[in-house]
């Protein structure tokens, strides 16, 4: 066995080769797979092979599409057979909310390039006779869904990988792995110890133990799931006989997917009554075994999938499969670097190994070779979740997620497992005046506070809920008088030292502002993509605060850290310090009433320290609804003290509780766009607008900068621009295609309702050399073309004079 390696993979799965072989495409050939059994060992080898495009996430959607068109290629480069079949599948809808969330579906795949469509119940009984249509709207139509071999798949990986000069070693138990002092890993295996420049944990079922190893926790969890294969159904028998194979077949009123089993039928569910396995940790002796048969959870899944498919019923089971899938708190993958360590790569997670495997290995490869991946893949980035996450969470979390796996997901749905767990100080306060909870990043966050009749319990929609009066109450509290909220939930990091100043240069785009400023940046990666937008305060020459979003702390830390300097001090404050922000007309009498500092003086962009009450804080002028506005922050310790001294005194001046759901209203009315909505890893500077805050005359090669100028010389190929829309009881809510001349030239990236201007409003992206022309499109809106142009001026202050004033 060597002894020495570029990277390690500790795993044999699908993923394991997945990631060795696109290491290898991609150019490195000293890559070694470890596996301490044989491939496919684990959840690969009793999978159920099926693959399909449909995600909610239209990056994950694109790697899934990538995933199956890449498995063509593998028998080609190999000449093995990956045992395709590609059948196509329906994915049914029983009520109006399963069809309007496939009919958003069917919008995104439009500018997507996915050839899918919408069908109604005559056509599924055509397409797959099997199914009962009764209770049936329709269906939406995937031709790319389908089935294969998984060991077949997963060795055609590892041949692949082997003719690209990587080295497998089966039989190979890894039982330790250290870091030395300049960043590489010792491996020790029971054959002996590789040095390797990378580690990746592929571990699959035993992904949290090797993450362990290295003293990391990977919040997965292992759920059992059963599915069964019948003997003979004479239907399917018929139908191959014509040269035909039934497609699958998706049923979410039934939690199941069906497919055909050579002359019978497969199905699996997703029941209500889950087991998780393996609480205490995955044995190390479980392998290419099976758990013991329960009929007793899926009862009822089996009773309802008899009358939806009634061949089921009059067919023997020939086997029964029920073994362990290792699931994220969100069921998407944990891919990337780890935060906080060197040259240690996650590429677990992935329970949908065969729709999303081949994706995630392009992806971990191109990160760790061009140093980021080509597209947006937060996500599925490792980076999402917090060092607070705990096994505690994420247990109930997996469970939630495996029972909501077939479920509608609707856009404005906040599931309630493991909730609260995260609070501030504020949460009893803001309960009791009626807050109606979100949350993000594991933080409780108030949507709106609900009073008088207003629903305590925000219905999940595809249209405007039935918060949608008590949003409005609250934006016209803001627009006519003054609103409060939280900062919480800001991601905040103080960034010190005598190098902080040029450190800022380098890392930002944006011009650093001195002390009593703040401005306003995006952060580029090395190809000139956006990874962040920043407002960065001076409070001293060698003392600055970043504020961005809350969601992104791991992964804005990660990205500081990798590019760390010796004389700066970089700190994620982000729970340490809170606060409130102000915003509307009296939003400055309330801030004079509460202080002895002078605030009349205090322009925009201005950032001072000043004690309000009994409190020190730091005030920034700046808001984000757009109005005149302030932002308080504090010690979390005096939090409860800032509030009740800025509340004591807004009562004079009709102070109003306002939450997320109004701040998203509100940001409408300037066009100020939205982290991983407009703003994301998948948009440059220019595209997006940001480019304005890109100070080009700094003597500073910032990180991005050579891309950033490229695409300034040449321009961008989109822009962001916003549309009103003629909508009905639907507003976008991200990735609508937009139309024009009867084609697909856009797509949206957010919207909503602006209670301010009485407007639907939606922004979106347009080919650059379109924007001009197309001041009347279609935006597709639940299946339907709503007519919608662009606009050019705010719908709030238009000149700035609220904001800047």
């Amino acid at each position: 066995m060597q002894t020495t390696t570029r990277v390690a993979i500790i795993g044999g799965g699908v993923v394991g080769a997945s990631v060795l072989y696109h290491l290898t495409k991609l150019g490195w050939s000293d890559v070694m797979l470890l596996e301490r059994s044989e491939l496919t060992s684990g959840s690969t080898w009793h999978a159920a092979g099926g693959f399909h495009t449909l995600n909610g996430d239209t990056n994950m959607a694109a790697l899934q599409g990538y995933t199956i068109r890449l498995y063509r290629e593998l028998e080609e480069i190999t000449g093995m057979s990956c045992g395709l079949h590609h059948v196509g599948g329906v994915t049914l809808a029983d009520n109006q909310d399963r069809f309007d969330m496939l009919l958003a579906e069917r919008a995104k795949h439009r500018f997507m390039g996915l050839d899918t469509e919408i069908v109604g119940p005559e056509e599924i009984r055509k397409i797959a006779p099997v199914t009962n249509t009764d209770g049936i709207i329709g269906a939406l139509y995937d031709p790319l869904d389908g089935h294969l071999d998984p060991s077949g798949t997963t060795h055609a990986y590892a041949k692949a990988a082997r003719m690209g000069g990587a080295t497998i070693e089966t039989h190979c138990m890894v039982r330790e792995t250290n870091q030395r002092s300049d960043g590489t890993w010792d491996v020790v295996t029971d054959k002996g110890t590789i040095h390797a420049e990378h580690v990746v944990n592929a571990g699959g079922l035993w992904a949290r133990e090797v993450g362990a190893m290295a003293g990391v926790y990977f919040p997965l969890h292992p759920m059992e799931h059963q599915y069964l294969v019948t003997d003979d159904v004479p239907l399917i028998v018929d139908m191959m006989a014509d040269g035909h194979e039934h497609p699958h077949v998706m049923d979410p009123a039934g939690e199941s997917y069906l497919r055909q089993e050579g002359r019978g039928l497969c199905i699996g569910f997703y029941e209500q009554t889950c087991r998780p396995w393996a609480v205490g940790g995955t044995p190390w002796t479980f392998g290419q075994d099976l758990l013991a048969d329960n009929f007793d959870k899926i009862e009822d899944s089996i009773a309802f999938a008899y009358r939806r498919f009634p061949d089921l019923e009059r067919a023997g089971v020939k086997n029964v499969i029920h073994g362990p899938f290792t699931f994220a708190p969100d069921g998407n993958p944990l891919v990337g670097p780890v935060p906080g360590m060197r040259n240690y790569w996650s590429a677990c997670g992935v329970m949908a190994g065969f729709s999303q495997g081949g994706g995630v290995g392009l992806t971990l490869a191109q990160w760790m070779i061009e140093g980021e991946p080509e597209r947006d893949v937060m996500a599925m980035d490792v980076a999402r979740f917090g060092n607070w996450i705990t096994p505690g969470y994420t247990l109930p979390k997996v469970m939630e997620n495996y029972q909501k796996r077939f479920s509608v997901s609707y856009p404005n749905e906040e599931l309630p497992a493991a909730r609260p767990f995260r609070t501030t100080p504020m949460y009893d306060i803001f309960s009791d005046l009626g807050a109606v909870w979100g949350h993000q990043y594991g933080l409780e966050v108030p949507n709106y506070f609900a009073c008088g009749d207003e629903p305590t319990y925000e219905t999940p929609s595809f249209r405007r809920s039935d918060a949608f009066a008590a949003t409005g109450r609250e934006v016209k509290a803001v627009r006519e008088a003054v609103g409060i909220n939280e900062v919480h939930n800001f991601g905040k990091y103080r960034i010190s030292g005598t190098g902080a100043r040029a450190w800022l240069d380098r890392i930002m785009a944006g011009r650093i502002p001195q002390p009593g400023r703040l401005s306003l940046t995006p952060m580029l990666s090395e190809r000139g993509r956006l990874i962040g937008d920043f407002t960065v305060s001076c409070l001293s020459e060698n003392d600055f605060r970043l504020t961005a979003s809350y969601g992104a702390q791991a992964f804005h830390m990660r990205w500081f850290q990798q590019h760390a300097a010796a004389d700066v001090e970089i700190e994620n404050i982000s729970d340490r310090v809170t606060g409130f922000q102000i915003a509307g007309p009296r939003a400055r009498d309330v801030l004079a009433a509460t202080t002895l500092s002078d605030v009349g003086d205090m322009r925009f962009l201005d950032v001072r320290r000043m004690t309000i009450g009994m409190t020190d804080c730091v005030v920034q002028r700046v808001s984000y609804t757009g109005d005149l506005g302030f932002e308080i922050y504090c010690d979390a310790m005096a939090q409860r003290a800032l509030w009740n001294t800025l509340w004591d005194a807004g009562a004079l001046h009709g102070m109003t509780p306002f939450g997320m759901r109004a701040m998203m209203s509100l940001r409408l009315d300037r066009f100020f766009g939205s982290w991983m909505s407009e703003f994301s890893p998948d948009y440059t500077a220019a595209e997006t607008g940001l480019d304005r805050f890109i100070q080009w005359s700094k003597n500073t090669s910032f990180i991005g900068r050579e891309a950033a100028e490229a695409e300034r010389e040449k321009g961008p190929a989109l822009r962001l621009v916003v549309f009103e829309v003629d909508a009905d009881d639907a507003d976008v809510q991200g990735y609508e295609p937009v139309w024009l001349d009867g084609n697909v030239v856009g797509f949206c990236t957010s919207g909503g309702w602006s209670h301010h201007a009485g407007k639907s409003i939606a922004m979106g992206f347009l080919p650059s050399d379109r924007v001009a022309e197309a001041p009347d499109v279609e935006i597709e809106i639940l299946g339907q073309m709503r007519p919608a142009r662009v606009i050019t001026e705010p719908l709030l202050d238009p000149e700035g004079s609220r904001l800047r004033g």
